[in-house]
């Protein structure tokens, strides 16, 4: 984890014990790495409850509750499904905010629709809605992953400053 990641994880926990809220994660292809990188911060215990890793469409069926029918229309990596997850995430957990990410990291499995980089994100909370956004990373698996969750965090941030609309 990046000291960028760490400080971006502390900020996000501030923001969430001020309004003692709870958060839950729904990730794809960074793998539990938001997770890990808000499970960092002492004391997070306090405010993050759970972190979904559903890795194949089946996990997020089975474990998110995201419809067969949006994942055949859409594609696992897309704003529908991101969305599902991140309301699936709140409806199978305590918390009060969800992020959801979803996407390709590579270097193989893009297509010209969805080029290697494609990720999709969905920042939810139970009072005030689920908004979602597509964006394109630059660099290796490694880099496109990182960039994932710092965006992740930082549309959190933006989402508990302002409601859930996108950074």
């Amino acid at each position: 984890m990046t000291d960028d990641l760490e400080t971006l994880a502390a900020r996000l926990g501030t923001a969430l014990l001020a309004r003692n809220a709870w958060l839950a994660a729904a990730e794809s292809c960074t793998g539990g790495w938001l997770a890990q990188s808000v499970t960092a911060i002492p004391g997070s215990s306090a405010w993050f409850d759970r972190g979904f890793v559903t890795y194949s469409n089946a996990a997020k069926t089975e474990l998110l509750g995201v419809p067969e029918t949006t994942l055949e229309r859409h594609g696992a990596v897309s704003e529908a499904t991101a969305r599902a997850m991140a309301q699936g995430a709140l409806a199978h957990s305590r918390a009060d905010w969800a992020v959801a990410i979803t996407g390709i990291a590579g270097p193989g499995g893009g297509s010209p629709d969805k080029p290697v980089g494609t990720v999709c994100f969905a920042w939810a909370a139970k009072e005030s809605g689920c908004a979602a956004q597509t964006r394109h990373f630059d660099g290796d698996r490694a880099a496109v992953r990182q960039q994932a969750v710092r965006h992740a965090l930082l549309g959190l941030i933006h989402s508990l400053e302002a409601g859930p609309t996108v950074a």
